[in-house]
């Protein structure tokens, strides 16, 4: 990540809208928001398939469901955050993975400009191409700040995206389950 090359465009958009960016409290500003930057997109850097690489055995043939992952992104829209939590569920066929390392596809994959509707498709597809489950469920909930700070500014609105593969699609009975499991209180 080229941390100068954010300063200096955080140094001209200051001057754009009128402000001087080498007064006190924007002095280091530039740097602040270069070092923010690199943080929220250090999932640029990251392969999320590391964290599936270690599986276990097991005979374990009912849903494993992990609900009220938190998350935050960034809107490739407007550079703003969106936040929420993740549900995730999986169908295992011989193979089980640390619950930790589900947090962790997350955070890699949210830690990108982003938008929702392709993260909760970014996290089902790892999900099956790396587990090889019998089937997979994607439950996103979110707050955009590009809909609740500006624009429209809707506080309260929540995004929800779902990205169901396998049996968990295919299914009725499964599909049905698994929602259920992933929407309880």
């Amino acid at each position: 990540m080229d941390l100068q090359r954010i300063e200096n465009a955080v140094r001209e958009i200051l001057i754009a809208v009128g402000e001087d960016p080498d007064r006190e409290g924007l002095l280091r500003t530039p740097q602040r928001v270069a070092r923010m930057y690199a943080e929220l997109f250090e999932g640029l850097d990251q392969d999320p398939s590391t964290h599936l690489e270690t599986t276990f055995t097991e005979k374990y043939d009912e849903l494993v469901v992990l609900r009220n992952i938190p998350f935050n992104s960034t809107c490739e829209h407007h550079l703003m955050p969106f936040e929420g939590i993740a549900h995730v569920a999986y169908l295992p066929d011989g193979r089980v993975v640390g619950i930790s390392k589900l947090a962790r596809v997350i955070d890699d994959f949210a830690h990108r400009p982003q938008v929702q509707e392709r993260l909760s498709s970014q996290i089902a597809d790892l999900l099956m191409d790396a587990l090889k489950p019998k089937g997979v469920a994607v439950v996103l909930e979110a707050t955009h700040a590009c809909m609740t700070c500006r624009g429209i500014k809707k506080s309260g609105s929540v995004m929800v995206t779902s990205s169901v593969r396998g049996r968990c699609k295919a299914d009725a009975r499964t599909r049905s389950e698994v929602m259920s499991l992933l929407h309880k209180p």
